[in-house]
């Protein structure tokens, strides 16, 4: 086994092998809540920043990580989706590249800007996921009572709403790159919004532009790894992947067996707790 397996990863000097326990499961728990509702990030990422050395770049570090590790297990709930996506609209191809360059581009804010920016801004971005989280419930009720206007513009958009919904996702992508917990509640908004379908169209399209900001992002951060414009703790990214993989097959299976009010109000609670201790922690 690689001596780095076997290194001391957490602040208090513990077990490597439980660290890399405790990731893989909350790994895989928010993988399996990402297939449901979103919001996996919220449990990854400061998982990551427990277990990680500290240090100036320690959140950069276990933000880039946890996109690369949460990816496979998107891909994996991707596949076990597919068969929603059979009704997909030809207008959602037309969101495709504002999510691919919004997401670059917010990738390459986190590689350019300094740590101590994205230090500051992360009690406010988890809040920001919180706050998304906890209204979902909310969100996906006003969505469902634009379904009869929406079915009249499902299928031939006009060009200027097309030209609105690019320019509002591009700024989600944004987002989505630089950081990324909650985008889903946000396409959803910003697709409902403009009353370009109904819940279930726009949850189908708010997974495929999901899956490629976050492709885009982690293709440009491993990438910067190699160029040494970023850090990647591999080997717990790895792990996560594997987790993630789980997750994102079986998990949420199991999760929808849950109660998803349940699940949304125990990630939200987590959320804001997690907010509260980075702004006076």
């Amino acid at each position: 086994m690689d001596p780095e397996w076997l290194r001391l990863n957490a602040a208090g000097g513990g077990s490597p092998l439980l660290s890399y326990l405790f990731l893989a499961v909350v790994t895989a728990i928010a993988s399996a809540i990402n297939s449901v509702a979103g919001g996996g990030t919220i449990l990854t990422f400061p998982a990551l920043a427990a277990i990680l050395p500290h240090g100036p770049t320690q959140l950069v570090i276990a933000n880039v990580t946890s996109k690369i590790g949460l990816w496979p297990g998107a891909l994996a709930a991707a596949w076990e989706y597919r068969h929603e996506r059979r009704d997909q609209p030809p207008w959602a191809v037309w969101l495709l590249l504002p999510s691919l360059v919004g997401s670059l581009l917010g990738t390459a804010l986190v590689m350019v800007l300094p740590p101590a920016l994205f230090e500051r801004l992360v009690p406010w971005l988890i809040l920001l996921a919180a706050v998304l989280f906890a209204m979902q419930p909310r969100l996906s009720s006003w969505l469902g009572r634009q379904q009869p206007t929406a079915a009249e513009r499902a299928d031939r958009p006009s060009r200027r709403l097309l030209v609105l919904a690019a320019g509002l996702q591009f700024a989600v992508a944004v987002y989505g790159g630089y950081f990324g917990a909650g985008i889903g509640i946000l396409m959803l908004a910003v697709l409902g919004s403009l009353e370009l379908g109904d819940i279930h169209l726009l949850n189908g399209v708010k997974n495929v532009l999901g899956m490629a900001i976050n492709a885009a992002a982690t293709v440009l951060f491993a990438l910067g790894s190699l160029f040494g414009w970023t850090e990647v703790a591999w080997p717990e990214a790895a792990v996560m992947a594997v987790a993630a993989v789980a997750g994102g097959l079986a998990g949420g299976r199991l999760a929808r067996r849950c109660s998803p009010k349940a699940i949304r109000r125990l990630v939200a609670v987590i959320g804001f707790a997690l907010a509260g201790y980075h702004f006076f922690g």
